[in-house]
């Protein structure tokens, strides 16, 4: 018993300095693996330090959790996109929070108190030209017999040959309301409904064989 027992009191501090080195060494890991802020995950980073090492050796090894949040963007109430929408992309301010250092947006190195601009997240932006998803819809509805639907939409051929028909006789324009209600049949020239920018919107996603598949990666 006494010789166990002097055993465990030489291999405590053998043990005590290894996890000191571990915990310092994933310090100085992870202090090299963050230097831009847009490179700070979202909701998720590991953070270390080496204070933390010394102080809290004895105690359960925990992993603390930094985060950053974005603002919402501003929206355009005519357009129901982003304001300041420059190609396919708008910019939102993010902020890291609290105790973070890293390089923001200008490549200056801070240690942010969370209320500071870290970097601009891009957020897309649809391309619109006027056309409302709830007045194209209320047209297939009530004058899509009419050809009143495609009209609007930029079709002039078929808004006519469905006012002829009185739409195909009624046929036509049940499969247009159900074709335009699912956003599959859109305006002419190729632009997006005007749809509220928290509504039900439609994303289409295609892979093709030129399609980069990017690996998912977890937080």
């Amino acid at each position: 018993m006494a010789a166990s027992r002097k055993r465990k009191l030489c291999l405590s501090p053998f043990l005590c300095f290894l996890f000191y080195r571990i915990c310092c060494t994933l310090d100085a890991v992870s202090a090299g693996e963050v230097e831009k802020c847009i490179e700070l995950r979202l909701g998720q980073y590991p953070f270390f330090s080496h204070e933390w090492c010394v102080h809290k050796i004895w105690n359960t090894f925990l992993i603390v959790y930094n985060t950053y949040k974005c603002d919402p963007p501003k929206i355009n109430h005519t357009t129901q996109e982003p304001e300041d929408c420059s190609s396919v992309t708008a910019n939102v301010p993010c902020f890291p929070a609290p105790n973070i250092s890293c390089r923001d947006y200008k490549g200056t190195e801070i240690n942010f108190n969370g209320s500071q601009i870290g970097f601009y997240k891009p957020i897309p932006c649809r391309n619109v030209n006027g056309y409302s998803y709830k007045v194209a819809v209320a047209l297939s509805l009530f004058l899509g017999w009419l050809g009143a639907d495609r009209f609007y939409l930029g079709y002039p051929a078929l808004g006519l040959l469905k006012f002829c028909t009185v739409g195909f006789c009624g046929i036509g324009s049940l499969i247009d309301f159900m074709l335009i209600s699912m956003q599959v049949v859109g305006p002419s020239d190729g632009s997006s409904y005007i749809v509220d920018y928290y509504g039900a919107r439609l994303t289409r996603l295609c892979i093709t064989n030129e399609t980069y598949r990017k690996t998912q990666t977890y937080p």
